[in-house]
C-alpha cells in the first residue's frame, strides 16, 4: 500500500491558480486525488496554467461570498463529488511600511485572507456535519504568523488569525469527526518574494539572514507537505500547524 495515496480523496484547494497553488494542484493529482481548483480568474486563463485532467476541475468564484460559495460547492458536487478535504490556501500580501499601508488594501487583504478561508471552512462544516462525513480542513498560514517581518505586518496579522481560525474549527469540530489543521511555509522563491530577492539586494540580504538553510523555498516542498496533510498518514493530527519553512521560524531576524 501507498501511505501517500489520496485515490479517496476529493480535495477542494481555494486560490488554487496561483503560483504555489498550481504546483500543489499537480501534486495532489500525481498522487492520485479528484481536485476542485477556485479562483477568481477567468475559466480560459486557468486552463492555460492547469494541468488537462478528467480528475480536475476549475471553479471559478469569489470565496469570500457565502453566495458564491455555496453554488461552487452544489457545482463540485455534482461534478466531482462532496469534497472530504477542503484547502483554504487563497491568500494575498501588499508591502508598505506600517505607517503608510493603505487601508483600502488592508480591507481587501483581510477579505480575501481570513474572510474567505473563514467562509470556506464554515460551508464544508455544513455539509460534512448532516451527513457524518469526517472531513479535514486545510488552512495555509505563514511563518510570519509568529515573528514580524518589515512591511506585511496585515498580511502577518491575517496569517495569525488564520491559525487561530483553523485551532477554533478543530476544537469546535473534533466531536463530529471533522479535523483542521494548518500548514506555514517559510519564504518560498515564487510571487513578490522572488522578484525581491532578485531586484531588491536590501531585501535579499535580510532574507538569507532569516532563512537558516540559506535559500528560498520550492513551492514544491510545500505541496509535499499537502500530500502529507491530505493522506491518511495526517489521520490523527488536528489543531496542528505543520511548519515548512526552512526554519525561519526558529529566531527572529531583521
Amino acid at each position: 500500500m501507498n501511505p501517500l495515496d489520496l485515490s479517496k480523496k476529493i480535495i477542494l484547494i481555494t486560490g488554487g491558480v496561483g503560483a504555489i497553488g498550481q504546483v500543489i494542484v499537480r501534486m495532489l493529482l500525481k498522487h492520485g486525488a479528484a481536485v476542485a481548483v477556485n479562483d477568481v480568474i477567468p475559466e480560459a486563463e486557468a486552463a492555460a496554467v492547469l494541468p488537462a485532467s478528467e480528475r480536475a476541475r476549475y471553479f471559478r468564484a469569489d470565496a469570500a461570498h457565502a453566495e458564491a460559495v455555496a453554488a461552487m460547492f452544489d457545482a463540485v458536487e455534482s461534478a466531482l463529488g462532496l469534497p472530504n478535504v477542503v484547502c483554504c490556501h487563497a491568500g494575498m500580501v501588499g508591502a508598505h511600511p506600517v505607517t503608510d499601508y493603505p487601508l483600502a488594501e488592508y480591507d481587501k487583504l483581510m477579505e480575501v485572507n481570513v474572510r474567505a478561508a473563514f467562509v470556506v471552512a464554515q460551508e464544508a462544516a455544513r455539509r460534512w456535519i448532516p451527513r457524518g462525513i469526517a472531513g479535514h480542513l486545510i488552512f495555509t498560514t505563514s511563518w510570519v504568523q509568529d515573528v514580524p517581518w518589515p512591511e506585511i505586518t496585515p498580511y502577518t496579522m491575517s496569517k495569525s488569525a488564520m491559525k487561530a481560525m483553523m485551532r477554533g474549527f478543530a476544537r469546535e469540530l473534533a466531536s463530529k469527526g471533522i479535523r483542521a489543521n494548518a500548514i506555514a511555509p517559510g519564504i518560498v522563491g515564487v510571487g513578490m518574494a522572488k522578484r525581491q530577492w532578485d531586484t531588491d539586494p536590501s531585501y535579499r540580504a535580510r532574507a538569507s539572514k532569516a532563512i537558516p538553510l540559506g535559500y528560498l523555498q520550492t513551492p514544491e516542498s510545500v505541496a509535499d507537505a499537502f500530500v502529507f496533510l491530505c493522506s491518511d498518514m495526517a489521520n490523527y493530527m488536528t489543531g496542528t500547524t505543520l511548519l515548512v519553512d526552512g526554519g525561519c521560524s526558529l529566531y527572529p531576524m531583521d
